[in-house]
Order: structure tokens, then sequence, then C-alpha cells
């Protein structure tokens, strides 16, 4: 509404009027002038069916759901005082939020630690064994010459797991490369190796074969080597005595060059970034100091890639060693179960699923404790005083109707009155005349003003 409008006939001043200011903040405002609110205390929902109000208020509570907070559960301290049961559930309500941060800060560091290998030792047990073909005279269906076939296999031990079945690796996967070297003066130093290494397209096996023709004992060298995940380096022997360290991955062979620094105090007192080299380090780096930047190439020359695990083993082609299968046990890392364990917890959705109903269903009761609560005191305050209550009642009512219909002013009072006895009346008219002289005389000057 402008701040002009004055309602009914006396709607608008058409220009400036003389003599004194009607304009100071002393005079009284005219009621109805000013668009009133809605009355606090007016309650549309009673008059509702209660089955319709639940159900009304169930579909807000779904639709702002996601808008929802921690505060939208705690219930008001008028209905606790109300009900002092109700302490239990802000107690269960508190321990919740303490358990929601543990929660929390414990998946922080499950997906913390997932991003580092975590690996598990165990034990590959390598079965190697052959067969022993033997000629046959012409005409006959089978070779004509003697061969062998040697075999190479392998499983881990130990007891077989879920998760080992549901993640079994196959015996390749274990390996970087194998290769078998036979004996080189009976196959020539062109065909004496045998050799298998990891490629991009490389297909998992569960074992080996390797045929070759023959009729005598063969003696031959396996060399495998392992796949470590990450990568391992053994050190140079005098390196590797200093540190105590032997075969280890980058990371870990940093580590322990550092806690040797530290322990040995070499780091420079005023210059943080060199380091003074003792007497070891001086023959190992061969030089008497050297910046922190400088470790990771000098470093590098002194790792060298791990020892291949050497298996020496005879083919025998004696009939009665045909059943006759070696057995050897290395130590082998595979990613630790627990691994996939927090892998599954972080991406379940299950969980918060259920979690996600549970906090709807609760918030959906705390929203109706509240209606209850509400409808209580709108009865409370009938039963306290009917008379008063019906005439605030009538009045919230008539102002809502006011603002619905839109109609300017208040005309149940208008009709009465004492309502043209209050003090703005006189101004009022004042106005009102004063707007329709100013009209006749601007009329009679446009008539006299025409040809």
């Amino acid at each position: 509404m402008p701040p002009n409008r004055a309602g009914g006939p006396m709607a608008s001043m058409g220009g400036q009027m003389p003599g004194p200011s009607y304009g100071g903040g002393n005079m009284a405002m005219r009621p109805g002038m000013g668009p009133p609110g809605m009355d606090p205390s007016r309650k549309r929902f009673l008059h509702q069916h209660p089955q319709q109000q639940q159900q009304e208020a169930l579909g807000g509570l779904r639709r702002g759901a996601k808008r929802r907070k921690m505060a939208d559960k705690v219930l008001p301290q008028r209905i606790r005082d109300l009900v002092p049961e109700s302490q239990a559930y802000m107690d269960l309500l508190a321990f919740e939020r303490k358990l929601d941060q543990t929660i929390s800060r414990k998946r922080m560091e499950i997906q913390e630690a997932i991003k580092k290998p975590i690996m598990q030792k165990r034990k590959l047990r390598i079965y190697i064994s052959n067969t022993y073909t033997p000629s046959k005279p012409e005409g006959e269906d089978s070779e004509k010459v003697a061969s062998w076939e040697l075999r190479v296999e392998g499983k881990l031990l130990e007891e077989v797991s879920e998760w080992d079945f549901n993640q079994k690796k196959k015996f390749s996967s274990f390996f970087k490369s194998l290769v078998i070297e036979l004996d080189k003066e009976l196959y020539g130093p062109d065909n004496h190796l045998v050799e298998w290494h990891r490629m991009p397209t490389t297909q998992e096996t569960d074992g080996f074969q390797v045929k070759r023709p023959g009729d005598v004992n063969v003696k031959c060298t396996l060399l495998f080597m392992l796949d470590h995940q990450p990568p391992q380096y053994k050190l140079d022997p005098r390196l590797a005595r200093l540190l105590g360290v032997h075969t280890q991955t980058r990371a870990s062979i940093m580590q322990a060059l550092w806690l040797y620094i530290k322990n040995n105090k070499l780091q420079d007192c005023h210059e943080k970034e060199y380091i003074n080299c003792n007497r070891y380090f001086r023959q190992i780096f061969g030089c008497g100091r050297m910046r922190f930047a400088e470790i990771p190439m000098k470093l590098a020359g002194l790792l060298q890639h791990p020892d291949p695990i050497i298996i020496n083993h005879t083919i025998s082609v004696d009939p009665a060693d045909q059943k006759k299968t070696a057995c050897y046990d290395i130590d082998v890392e595979v990613d630790d179960p627990l691994k996939s364990q927090m892998n599954n917890f972080l991406s379940s959705t299950t969980n918060q699923q259920e979690i996600a109903a549970l906090e709807m269903k609760i918030h959906e009761t705390i929203e109706y404790i509240n209606q209850l609560k509400t409808e209580r005191d709108f009865m409370l305050s009938f039963s306290n005083n009917p008379q008063d209550f019906i005439q605030d009642w009538l009045k919230s009512q008539s102002r809502d109707l006011k603002l619905m219909t839109d109609v300017t002013g208040n005309p149940e009072e208008e009709r009465r009155t004492e309502f043209y006895q209050a003090p703005w009346v006189p101004e009022a008219v004042s106005r009102y005349v004063f707007s329709n002289v100013r009209c006749l005389i601007r009329s009679f000057h446009c008539r006299n003003a025409s040809p």
C-alpha cells in the first residue's frame, strides 16, 4: 500500500497544502491504514481433519528432508518441562552426536589408510614336477622321439578364507619374470633358456609348462623374480649394513636414512638443508657435505633390483621318479583382507539408507509432537478465558479476511459513529476540502483560458 494512501474518498493529495505542516510525527495514525500482520495465535490446522493435518505435515517433512539439521530433532524446552521423561531422549541425542563424530573421524582415518598399501605376508608353495614320454617304434600312434615335460605350479598356503575364494590370485600374478635355464651342453647356447616376462597384455595363468626332447636327466635352474607392489630395491651392501635394511621400498629406505641422519645429528645446525656426512657417509656417497635435495639422485646409484629366487632342480626320466614332486615355500606379499573390508565399508550404502529412514521417522515424530503441543496451548487458552479468547479469535479472523479479500480500511469500524470522532478526522476533512477546492479552481481556469 502506498504510504500517502488514506483509504476511501480521501485517497491522495494533488499538491502542496499552504499553511501549517501536517507531516508532524505526533499525529495519531488512522486505525486500519497499515496492513496488519497475521495474528500468531490463529491456528488454521484446527479446522482440518486430524488425519489430513498429519498427512500434510508429513508431506512437508518429506519435501524439506534435505534441509533438516541436528537441531530439528531437539525437543523444545516447553515440551521437556511438560514431560520429564523426555530427558532420556535428549541423552540419547547427545550420545548419537558423539557417535556420529567418532564414526566420521574413523571414516577419515580409513580413507587415509587405504591410500597406502596394506600388505600381508603369506606362504606360496611352488610345485615342480615332470613327466617323461619314451620313444616308440615306428608305425605306432605315439611319439617317435623321447621327450619330457616340466610343470611349475603353486598356490597360497594357510586356511582358505572367504576372501581367498573371492580374491584368488593366479600363480603367475606373483612374479615379474620366470627364467628356466637348461643344461647348455645338451640344448646348445641358443635353446637352453626359457623365459617369461610380464607385459601389459599378459594374461595370468595357474602354471607353466616346458616341453623338450630328451631321454636323459637334465639339470635346470629356475629363477623367479617377484612382482613387488610397490616396487622394492636392494641396497648397496655398505649402506645396507649401515641402515639395517636389505631390500625395501623406496619410501622405507628414505625413512630409514632420515632416522639415521636424525639419530646421529648429521643435519647442519645453521643451514638445515645441508647434511654433514660422517666417515661412513663419505665412503658411501663420496662427499663431505650434501643437500637434502641431492639424496634421491645419489641414492639412485645405490639401489639395485632385488635378487631373484633361485631353485635348482633335476628333470628325471626315470619311471620310478615320475610321481615325485618337489615343493618349495617362498614368502610373498598379498593385499590384506582388511583393506577389502575397509573399501566395502566406505562404499556400502545399506547402512546409510537405513539411517536416513530412521532420521526421517524421528523428524516426523518431533514435528507431530510440536503440533500436539500447539493444539494443547490453543485449547488451554480457550479453557482459561473463553470470552477474551473468542473476541481475539474473531478479530484475528477479521484481519485475515481483510488480507485475503484485499479490502482497504476497516468496513466494520467505519460503520460506527465513534470511528469519525477520532483525532485524525479534522485533518482528513481539511485535506479533502482543500483537494476539491483546488480541483474546482483548476477547472475554472481551464474554461476561461479556452478560446
